[in-house]
């Protein structure tokens, strides 16, 4: 630490970087100071440095180079999903801490090396789930903690959009994503999935895996960030998977960035337990996300819906903030005050490996055994 803030640098400053982390970090101002940027376009760093960075913030092309710098705390790794690992690792044997953005990897190679390099570094690791920090999320995990469902032994997670491909950076290119909706956004219902549940033990996975849509130009018509190139597609187009885990329980995952569906979710959860259930429904077909839990009352089947807090004028009320600005903040106190982040590196890894055996399944037509 320097001037007691937290000294932090930013790989990768594209999309992700711009939307989440470079303005939540600013928001997080008493706590620490954007010191130095890399991408491997030295203008969006240049970029990055000037509308973010403190005065003499360093603009670098090479990562190794920024690793160098003794007086960095903390890095944020914000680049194409196969590049998450490499520079992990190479940030923890650097001694830096490392928030890396989801997915924690392509693959569960990948995401084993991370894993290694953080367990020797004694540095703090955790992955970009802002989902997590959503009141509804929130308000769902601590029922969930308190035993209100019961013993969740079947969920749905749910990642389906209708038509809302993206359509910039790298998303369609599997050389570097790694897949597509699977791992862009499938990553998230899953990560809320499993936080629910508090289950980490998947034992089995079959998993299908779609290219139907992608190479068709007539589906590109209604996409919402306007038509794709098919010629160029390379990532699926939808994925689904079947997950059992070692107490019983069973997940089904659903993801798509095209499906002809009429009702579409993201980043929400279906879950099913022996006192009551609950459903987290929001993202694209919905305004906003609604949590809705089901049981029987006074010998009826009921459904109980939480209603909106509301707002005093001048004052937001306690706990309020963007999902971002709120896992920047327990992060960076994380680190300050040596306490575990919310999302644990061994959770995240879970989620890679199951995303992982869903493609593998997929490719090789079994069922993939895990952890036996």
């Amino acid at each position: 630490m320097k001037n007691g803030k937290l000294q932090v640098a930013v790989i990768g400053c594209g999309g992700i970087a711009n939307q989440k982390h470079l303005p939540a970090l600013k928001g997080q101002a008493d706590k620490c100071d954007m010191v130095a940027f890399c991408d491997i376009k030295v203008e969006r760093a240049e970029k990055a440095a000037k509308e973010y960075g403190v005065p003499g913030a360093k603009v670098y092309t090479d990562y190794n180079e920024l690793l160098k710098d003794g007086d960095i705390d903390v890095v944020h790794v914000c680049t194409p999903n196969v590049a998450h690992s490499p520079i992990t690792v190479a940030a923890f044997e650097a001694g830096k801490h490392v928030m890396c953005e989801k997915p924690m990897a392509h693959n569960t190679e990948a995401a084993q090396k991370m894993m290694d390099a953080w367990k020797k570094s004694g540095k703090k690791f955790t992955i970009g789930y802002q989902n997590r920090f959503r009141p509804d999320t929130q308000t769902l995990h601590k029922a969930c903690e308190e035993g209100a469902l019961g013993d969740i032994y079947f969920a749905k997670a749910h990642a389906v959009r209708r038509r809302a491909v993206p359509t910039w950076g790298v998303f369609p290119d599997k050389s570097q994503q790694g897949g597509g909706p699977l791992i862009d956004i499938g990553t998230h219902a899953l990560d809320i999935t499993l936080w629910m549940m508090d289950n980490y033990k998947p034992v089995s996975v079959m998993g299908s895996v779609f290219e139907k849509l992608g190479h068709l130009p007539e589906a590109t018509e209604g996409n919402m960030f306007g038509p794709w190139d098919p010629e160029t597609y390379e990532v699926e187009d939808s994925a689904f998977g079947y997950i059992k885990m070692e107490n019983g329980a069973t997940i089904f995952l659903e993801s798509a960035w095209a499906l002809n569906v009429k009702e579409s979710r993201e980043a929400a959860t279906t879950l099913c337990g022996t006192k009551a259930g609950a459903e987290l429904i929001g993202g694209m077909s919905h305004a906003g996300y609604d949590l809705i839990f089901n049981k029987t009352s006074f010998g009826k089947l009921t459904e109980e819906k939480l209603s909106e807090g509301g707002t005093v004028a001048f004052f937001e009320g306690e706990g309020a903030g963007e999902p971002k600005d709120l896992e920047c903040a327990q992060w960076l106190d994380a680190i300050i005050n040596d306490k575990e982040p919310l999302v644990k590196p061994e959770q995240a890894f879970v989620v890679t490996q199951i995303l992982d055996a869903i493609y593998r399944s997929a490719a090789e037509g079994r069922e993939i055994k895990l952890n036996q």
